[in-house]
């Protein structure tokens, strides 16, 4: 009930808004129904990064579209063209959703961002049930994208429908796409050319893809940035046998392994020359949000079994987790992974890692920095083999310079309103790409405003999305 709550009382503090006996009574009775809705959308698997499900997502963008038509919206599919593969190849990118329900040119318009693409699942990664069946245990809804957007798009749909059969108090724009967690492909331009029309009239953005630090609720004023790197190297035309060829040849592996080697040290702190000087100060009034925010270090570990953070504080680990660059290596691509003892020596390895950006950092400088450090120490190595350096998503770093203005002290109010509690202000340490596009293009005030759980497991196995917060002693979800 969050999303619905707060909306309910943000569009209170703009514009006024039916009593709340009436809008709370419609949803208890259409909870099994929002529920449902979300096991259907979970059951569309819309993994963006995975070219031969293009059409799921497409499903999933369809869909969507009907339910904002149900709503008696004005929608439309815009089309942004092909997206070209790492093989050359080109498949269509999948369409965006602009949509509006507009009452009232006098009452102020809210346009509300989200995404409908997820990140890959298999039920062999490790997870308890099946990735695209959405299963209820202990009051947690398991299922790809129930956090990570699609619970979360839902949740503000629902809450509009709401609103919406008791007067909606407000106007109301959405944008959704689906190419969120592999760049937004395409969207930046269509932002771009639809400024002056689309969101021309939109008073205030708000990005409901984004999770809490605790069970307390929050509001979020910032995002890192993410450059995702390629490093492709190639020993052969074709994989190699070991017994024939080891020990003769310059392996790919080898030297993709050295390079992922010379990007950080054991501490995490990033060896590229130069890339921490853009790196900006932490304000005395960031520090006091960090210090209030309630972010238990115990339960993550335990929750996640991490034996120890490399920072021994809730301050630092936040700090270093928010406001400045990490680098993490996320897999390669081309080497043996099954199981078995296959004695192969791969002919082409692909490294892939990303660097997270804190604000001031520039995403092409840094990209700049990057490859030409790695095509230095490759040098040093003194290897013959083809290397390949590329990267494939950029997205700039981002932090609101508007906290206190109307868009966050109605955010502020509802979240005490509702929850008879002061709102977690923090930062976001992963990247949305959108946010700093909508702020800097459209102008208008932009908050991340998110019912994701700490615990949620965006991006990773058993991601959940909580029915109910014990803390609260309200619905999270209905």
């Amino acid at each position: 009930m969050i999303i619905l709550l707060l909306l309910l009382f943000f569009t209170k503090m703009i514009a006024g808004a039916p009593s709340d006996s009436t809008v709370f009574g419609y949803i208890e009775e259409h909870q099994d129904i929002y529920v449902q809705r979300l096991k259907e959308w979970v059951s569309i698997e819309s993994d963006s990064s995975n070219p031969e499900k293009r059409c799921q997502v497409v499903k999933m963008m369809n869909l969507t579209a009907e339910q904002l038509t149900q709503l008696g919206a004005t929608v439309e599919l815009v089309e942004l063209g092909k997206q070209k593969l790492q093989n050359g190849n080109e498949i269509p990118l999948p369409p965006v959703i602009l949509a509006e329900i507009i009452t009232d040119p006098q009452k102020p318009t809210v346009c509300f961002y989200g995404h409908l693409d997820v990140q890959p699942a298999k039920y062999e990664d490790g997870w308890l049930t099946q990735p695209y069946t959405l299963e209820e245990k202990n009051g947690s809804m398991y299922g790809r994208g129930t956090s990570d957007d699609k619970g979360q798009v839902l949740a503000v749909l629902h809450a509009i429908e709401a609103l919406q059969k008791h007067d909606l108090p407000m106007n109301v724009k959405f944008v959704y796409e689906g190419m969120e967690e592999v760049g937004s492909n395409g969207l930046f331009k269509l932002v771009e050319e639809r400024n002056s029309t689309f969101f021309s009239d939109v008073d205030y953005i708000v990005i409901t893809d984004t999770s809490w630090l605790s069970k307390k609720p929050g509001i979020t004023y910032g995002t890192r940035g993410n450059l995702y790197f390629f490093i492709e190297v190639e020993c052969a035309r074709q994989d190699l046998h070991s017994g024939s060829f080891g020990g003769v040849v310059h392996e790919a592996t080898s030297d993709l392994i050295f390079l992922l080697n010379t990007l950080a040290d054991s501490s995490g702190r990033i060896l590229v020359p130069g890339i921490y000087d853009a790196v900006a100060n932490i304000s005395n009034k960031e520090k006091e949000y960090f210090e209030k925010a309630e972010y238990n270090l115990e339960e993550i570990k335990a929750k996640f079994g991490i034996k120890n953070f490399k920072y021994n504080t809730k301050e630092e680990v936040l700090i270093q987790n928010t406001c400045y660059p990490s680098l993490s290596i996320h897999g390669i691509e081309g080497a043996f992974s099954a199981s078995g003892t296959k004695t192969v020596i791969p002919a082409k390895v692909i490294g892939k890692f990303s660097i997270r950006l804190a604000p001031k950092m520039d995403p092409s400088v840094v990209e700049k920095q990057v490859i030409e450090y790695l095509h230095m120490k490759f040098a040093e190595r003194n290897s013959p083999n083809r290397i390949n350096i590329t990267c494939v998503i950029k997205a700039k770093p981002w932090v609101s310079t508007d906290t206190d203005g109307p868009l966050y002290l109605a955010g502020k109010n509802a979240i005490k309103k509702v929850f008879n509690s002061e709102a977690d202000f923090f930062r976001e340490g992963g990247t949305i790409p959108i946010g700093p596009q909508f702020y800097e293009v459209t102008g208008k005030s932009t908050m991340f405003l998110g019912i994701g759980g700490p615990d949620d497991a965006h991006h990773g196995q058993n991601e959940k999305l909580d029915r109910y917060s014990e803390a609260s002693s309200k619905y999270l979800f209905l």
